[in-house]
């Protein structure tokens, strides 16, 4: 059962907080999870696209954005259960985000899942 001291959650929310950060200005002692996802921050990109299409990039709230940066390069290169990363992606949209920020990361991240296992 997740709580709030377990080590991935923690890891999550670090990541999150410098993915948010590097929008803005580069960041000193970045986590290698972080730079692995920016290595993959296009193609993640092209991903969000087709995923919201209604939601131009540029137009994302910037940390829904760093969320769905880190889930999608979760469910692509991790073991993890999407279940998983989808619950926890939500819940720290939810924490981190607007009042609208969990039920869009979830319908992303849901649809992003339907392209991904086929």
């Amino acid at each position: 059962m997740k709580t709030a001291t377990d080590p991935r959650h923690l890891r999550r929310r670090n990541a999150i907080k410098f993915l948010f950060a590097e929008s803005f200005t580069h960041q000193k002692n970045i986590p290698d999870l972080v730079l692995e996802v920016q290595k993959q921050t296009k193609e993640i990109n092209k991903i969000i696209v087709n995923s919201a299409p209604t939601w131009p990039i540029d137009k994302i709230n910037k940390i829904d954005l760093a969320i769905l940066h880190l889930a999608i390069y979760e469910l692509k290169n991790e073991s993890t259960p999407p279940k998983v990363i989808i619950d926890e992606a939500v819940e720290l949209a939810k924490e981190f985000g607007a009042e609208s920020s969990g039920p869009f990361v979830n319908g992303v991240l849901g649809t992003v899942y339907d392209l991904i296992k086929k």
